[in-house]
């Protein structure tokens, strides 16, 4: 059995009005040049879609990407890319590739100054987004998307491999940021992935893998250490580790979230469902510990659970390809303190969601978003803290994943895909 630590998670952010009026910025293309950008047939081996094709294209993009594989089950690690997951399959190059990749931004070559989506499994950011404490902006620019740049360090600079074996890999990146005060931020990052098994499975997620499912699962481990000489407190500014997953859309496919039953006079609302606009019912259905919200990348939307109401598992059930996805992260215990990315000066900043899941419009995907965020770190000079997030796929009979999901989640399979 490995050596991983079974915590449990976090997250918020607001992505405000990104994808949609950025697309153009990022690349509006014609027929023809989409086409020339789109990885010929005859190129390679594989499918579109399948692990194999995307594995060929990355590496035909990307220097030294990191793969780790047991069996069938593999996953994409790219340095150059922050170290991000970039793809994995439960069943081999000839698999379904789960991670989310924009074959037609990374094939241009372009770079935008503002944000570049890329794509990928799982990816490494900060918060918050926007406010007063906005990595984001830069100081008393307005909250406009004319003005919002994702950090460098976080969109097109590598980080640094320090270490691989089979099953894991180690990364590292110094950085120095600025917020919308105008605090400078000295921090190292050190992201180390692990290849899970059937057995780490099992134990962390609590539940018997049975042998008949195909599944594939990583760990990411991400510390953040504070290597300048001030401590970091509320008065200039924190920040949050934020894990986010782009995953492929399907009209079959379903995000469900587990959260705590109670009064909203206790505990607070259900659900952030307003973050672009009101979400319809029919796309999103809030029980009393339980959401369903429509993940088939054609209309954006984004939903946020408090740290009050937030359990550390969430998930999505593609009834289509027949695939389970798991989502389990830290989530420290009684931490109520989560950067809040609304895009404006708050009166409370530190009021952010600990959990959220967001479905895009179709403008650059289709896909939607898993995201987990640890609370804001107020760290002292030398300090270190950790998030952890865990992704799990299972591919293979209903009845067996329903299980699962039944265990896991505490919903069955036909209420996840809306059955």
């Amino acid at each position: 059995m490995k050596s991983i630590i079974n915590f449990c998670g976090s997250g918020m952010v607001l992505r405000s009005m990104v994808f949609c009026t950025l697309l153009c910025s990022l690349g509006c293309k014609t027929k023809t040049e989409q086409s020339a950008n789109t990885l010929a047939n005859d190129e390679v081996a594989f499918s579109k879609g399948s692990y194999g094709y995307d594995k060929e294209f990355l590496s035909s993009q990307y220097k030294d990407l990191v793969i780790l594989e047991n069996g069938e089950s593999s996953i994409l690690i790219s340095p150059e890319l922050q170290a991000r997951v970039m793809t994995s399959t439960a069943t081999g190059d000839e698999g379904k590739s789960f991670g989310w990749i924009n074959h037609d931004l990374i094939k241009s070559g372009e770079k935008n100054e503002h944000f570049n989506p890329t794509g990928g499994e799982e990816r490494f950011w900060l918060g918050p987004e926007g406010g007063q404490y906005s990595l984001y902006f830069e100081k008393d620019a307005k909250f406009e998307l004319a003005n919002w740049y994702v950090p460098k360090e976080l969109d097109t600079e590598a980080f640094n491999l320090v270490r691989s074996t089979e099953d894991k890999a180690f990364f590292e990146r110094d950085m120095k940021l600025v917020n919308y005060t105008g605090t400078t931020f000295d921090l190292r990052v050190q992201r180390n992935i692990t290849l899970l098994d059937r057995e780490d499975a099992a134990e962390i997620l609590g539940i018997n893998i049975p042998e008949t499912l195909k599944m594939v699962g990583f760990a990411s481990e991400n510390n953040l250490t504070n290597i300048g000489p001030e401590d970091w407190d509320k008065k200039t500014g924190l920040m949050s580790i934020w894990i986010l997953s782009m995953f492929n859309a399907t009209d079959q496919t379903s995000i469900i979230v587990p959260f705590k039953k109670g009064e909203d006079e206790i505990l607070g609302k259900k659900v952030t469902d307003d973050y672009f606009g009101k979400i319809p019912k029919e796309r999103l259905q809030v029980k009393d510990s339980v959401l369903f919200f429509k993940a088939d990348g054609k209309e954006r939307g984004k939903i946020g659970i408090s740290p009050q109401r937030a359990l550390p598992v969430i998930g999505s059930f593609d009834a289509k390809n027949k695939v389970l996805t798991i989502a389990k992260f830290s989530l420290p215990e009684g931490a109520t303190d989560y950067v809040n990315s609304l895009w404006e000066l708050q009166e409370f900043p530190f009021s952010g969601d600990a959990v959220n899941a967001y479905n895009d419009s179709g403008d650059l995907g289709p896909f939607y978003e898993l995201e987990s965020s640890s609370p804001a770190m107020d760290l002292k000079s030398s300090e270190s803290s950790s998030h952890i997030h865990q992704t799990f796929h299972f591919v293979g009979d209903e009845g067996e994943l329903d299980k699962l999901s039944k265990g896991i989640l505490g919903v069955s399979i036909t209420e996840l895909s809306g059955e």
